[in-house]
């Protein structure tokens, strides 16, 4: 082999690796986007725990808040809200979304859970 084919080799290589490093970008983004779909579906998953343990304690004439925010993970905020009436309580749970992408804002996500009343 000559030292043109050598040499000619070398840059091919030097040329793929600058590629890859210009790739390497997009790639951590999808990751940050995969983390971040899963980040809300567990804070989801969460907000649908809270809303079911702040009605549960609200029925057994306790602070449906501390429910709530027992329930649930401690590095996520939580408002809880009871309402209702007659032989049930209704508590709706607000749990903000974290963003770990920046720029990327959500919306908190909400559920509700209806508990009759202890008496």
């Amino acid at each position: 082999m000559s030292y043109s084919g050598k040499s000619r080799e070398h840059r091919d290589r030097g040329q793929v690796a600058l590629e890859y490093l210009g790739f390497i970008p997009i790639l951590i983004l999808v990751a940050m986007a995969g983390v971040q779909i899963g980040l809300i579906a567990y804070t989801a998953q969460q907000a649908g725990t809270a809303a079911r343990a702040g009605a549960r304690a609200a029925s057994l004439d306790l602070s449906a808040q501390d429910g709530c925010v027992n329930a649930i993970s401690d590095w996520l905020s939580v408002d809880c809200a009871e309402g209702g009436g007659g032989d049930s309580v209704t508590v709706t749970a607000t749990v903000q979304i974290p963003s770990i992408v920046p720029g990327w804002d959500f919306d908190p996500a909400v559920k509700t859970a209806t508990m009759p009343l202890d008496h």
